[in-house]
């Protein structure tokens, strides 16, 4: 029994360091200097994205800011997207309280929640668990990592096999009714009048509330270069927290090779690519899947352009 306790606690370690939440073992290497200054802001070309630093968590990102083609711009303070809250430390969840939340939104499966935690948040605020299939790439990882056998690993992700897995995640954004609806319900409250600031994340804040985020921005007439930058950006701010993961990998003898999970760690415009070209081929562009797709109707698209750009 104790040996199924240790095998346990070490498959859910790996996999938390893959996907970069911060278990124990990792957190000293938490880039919590970033926490010294209130806010980051990387340029991009209609504007700044502003990110809100943490020591739990590197993703934490206010959806504003970008200038839209129709002469508007969207508000500030009103959208957020993050990797996972799970890891929260007091100072940061006195923080996340002064973004005056009030949603929360879960993209996570019931596996990361059960190995990661759930999120950590201020008083009087309880996360919307609201699932989006990750194709078991989770559990793939954790067995891949936990068995620290580099053939294996070598097996399951190299040879472009990460890159393709990936591929098929996000075409799945676009496939899967059950992706849709969680995406749909999302974009609905945004455009909800009386719905307060909301968050929305998965476990690296990249994937999932990457796409959840291109739809949004797209969806407001932000142009689709814009859009990109603001998928893309997740590869700055997790850069220097992803390498000191695949640095603690090694250390700890669990792969002799932890680059093979860059492909994993990292968005690419290839990702995208693979959803927006099976969105083209499904719904004929970007207005079929927000209305065939999604189910939004041409009053709800109104809303949320009324309610989020100025």
């Amino acid at each position: 029994m104790r040996r199924a306790r240790i095998r346990l606690a070490t498959a859910a370690a790996a996999a938390a360091l893959a996907v970069g939440t911060l278990p124990a073992a990792a957190e000293a290497a938490a880039p919590a200097a970033a926490a010294r200054t209130p806010h980051h802001q990387l340029r991009s070309s209609s504007g700044a994205i502003r990110q809100i630093p943490l020591q739990g968590a590197v993703n934490l990102r206010d959806v504003g800011g970008y200038a839209t083609y129709t002469g508007g711009r969207v508000r500030q303070g009103l959208v957020y997207r993050s990797d996972a809250l799970s890891k929260l430390t007091a100072a940061d969840i006195t923080t996340v309280s002064g973004l005056g939340l009030t949603k929360v939104v879960d993209f996570r499966i019931p596996m990361e929640l059960q190995y990661d935690g759930a999120d950590r948040l201020p008083q009087g605020l309880s996360p919307t668990s609201r699932p989006v299939s990750d194709l078991g790439l989770y559990g793939t990882l954790v067995g891949a990592i936990s068995s620290g056998d580099p053939v294996k690993q070598e097996q399951m992700l190299g040879g472009g096999r990460a890159e393709a897995y990936m591929r098929d995640v996000y075409r799945t954004f676009v496939t899967s009714p059950e992706n849709r609806a969680q995406f749909a319900a999302t974009l609905r409250e945004l455009a909800d009048g009386n719905q307060g600031p909301l968050l929305y994340h998965c476990t690296s804040g990249k994937d999932r509330t990457g796409w959840m985020s291109y739809v949004l921005l797209r969806a407001l007439a932000v142009p689709q270069e814009a859009a990109e930058g603001d998928y893309l950006a997740s590869n700055t701010f997790r850069a220097a927290y992803d390498a000191q993961v695949r640095a603690g990998l090694k250390q700890s003898g669990r792969m002799q090779n932890p680059d093979l999970l860059i492909p994993l760690q990292e968005v690419r415009q290839d990702y995208l690519d693979a959803a927006t070209a099976r969105m083209e081929a499904d719904y004929g562009g970007f207005y079929g899947y927000l209305t065939d797709g999604l189910g939004l109707d041409l009053r709800t698209l109104s809303k949320l352009q009324s309610r989020l750009v100025r």
